[in-house]
């Protein structure tokens, strides 16, 4: 039995090399930069709560490193300032702490695009964290994945299942290339437990690689097929119209595409499989027999089709205030007067609360476009829509029988927040 530091143990790979670990009888306790429910959904591991990001000194992991035998940093993030801390900070700081207590080894999940010649900053924080470790003295091990996929998804394969499910055509970027050779989650899970318990893994740096190399249509066909859409057309654009949507996509810092998932897909994530295979022992399932052999449900479907809808939904919700708040100031003059008159207020409480309406308004927002998770955005759209209602349906009853249903409409509305608290969160 070894004793595990698995760092990232709340991502989509890491929750996975937990899992394998603890089957194999290892002792587990994972990082998380939050750990809420995640001991009851994988017992018998220990999670720490630590932010990866502000973990960059030595004293940070003195504590963390006591007693462990093996790291595994299955920590990572494709975009945003965060990257050159987690990549290579984030890490230069465990190895510095790891002579002090002891730690011999350490095994680090990359990127199979961690090459000099990749220009985009998510591949080349990559290759600096590879660097780090290499030049550590400890034993290392490098695993350089390509497109990792399971039942569940996040990030890339998300991406790729939105893209599948897209009605009346799917769009590609044009030419030739745009390879993977993608490898199930649980097969890599199994090489990071073959390397774990095996000491001669040391020094080695390895490309988990499924047996197939595809190209990212015929990727997107297999996610199609498996979801039960049908056949499609696709729709080849041209790679200066790419670089167009996925700048447009850069604006939004977690929206669905951006320039760095496209220059990775650029890049090629292509490995040899066979060459893998031979030297960890073990054989990946192809992706046609994966898939084959986990059925989509309905689940999955759902998750396809609201990839792209998730983000429009914030979007309009987003707009629905703004546009509010200006009409709020620009033309609800005559309406506040009705509604202070009927409910007998002072003259003087007009332009307060008009103004006051309109600026709460603005801000919810700003609450919809920038709170990540949509918990607060959901109850403050929930308590001032409540409001308005309630408030302007006493004050003006008539409105309730207004054939153009502007109190009406609220009730859909109601149902449009409530679906957005529901999938905002993408983790």
């Amino acid at each position: 039995m070894m004793r595990v530091l698995v760092l990232g143990a709340g991502g989509f790979i890491g929750r996975h090399i937990v899992t394998r670990l603890l089957a194999e009888g290892h002792a587990v306790t994972g990082t998380a930069r939050s750990i809420a429910g995640l001991e009851a959904a994988m017992p018998g591991a220990r999670f720490v709560q630590i932010d990866l990001a502000k973990a960059v000194e030595p004293e940070h992991w003195h504590g963390l490193l006591n007693g462990i035998d093996v790291v595994v940093n299955a920590a990572g993030v494709l975009r945003g300032p965060e990257m050159e801390a987690i990549h290579v900070a984030m890490p230069g700081a465990l190895i510095a702490a790891a002579s002090s207590v002891g730690l011999q080894r350490v095994i680090l999940v990359s990127a199979i695009s961690a090459r000099a010649d990749v220009p985009t900053d998510y591949a080349q924080s990559k290759l600096r964290g590879e660097q780090v470790l290499r030049a550590s003295g400890l034993a290392w091990t490098i695993l350089r994945p390509s497109l990792v996929y399971a039942e569940g998804s996040y990030g890339g394969t998300s991406l790729l299942r939105g893209l599948a499910a897209l009605p009346f055509a799917v769009p590609v970027p044009a030419g030739e290339g745009y390879e993977f050779s993608p490898i199930h989650v649980d097969d890599l899970a199994e090489t990071v437990a073959r390397v774990t318990a095996g000491p001669g893994f040391a020094g080695q740096t390895l490309e988990p690689c499924g047996p197939e190399t595809l190209s990212h249509r015929e990727i997107l066909k297999r996610y199609r097929a498996w979801l039960g859409f049908g056949r499609t057309r696709y729709l080849a654009l041209p790679l200066p119209l790419m670089q167009v949507i996925a700048r447009l996509g850069d604006l939004w810092r977690e929206g669905p595409v951006s320039s760095v998932s496209l220059n990775q897909l650029i890049a090629g994530n292509a490995g040899d499989g066979a060459a893998f295979s031979s030297a960890v022992g073990t054989s990946p399932r192809s992706m046609a027999n994966a898939l084959r052999d986990q059925p989509a449900q309905v689940q999955d479907r759902w998750h396809a089709r609201l990839y792209f809808l998730a983000p429009t939904i914030r979007c309009v919700l987003a707009l629905l205030w703004l546009v509010s708040a200006w009409l709020g100031l620009t033309q609800g003059a005559e309406q506040t007067h009705d509604v202070v008159r009927s409910l007998a207020l002072p003259s003087g409480f007009e332009d307060p609360l008009r103004i006051g309406a309109s600026l709460a308004d603005a801000g919810l927002a700003a609450l919809v476009l920038f709170n990540r998770k949509g918990r607060w955005a959901t109850w403050a759209q929930l308590a001032v829509i409540g409001g308005y209602t309630a408030v302007i349906g006493w004050a003006l009853p008539g409105l309730w029988l207004d054939p153009l249903g502007p109190l009406l409409k609220n009730l859909p509305i109601l149902a449009l927040v409530l679906v957005h608290g529901a999938i905002a969160d993408s983790r």
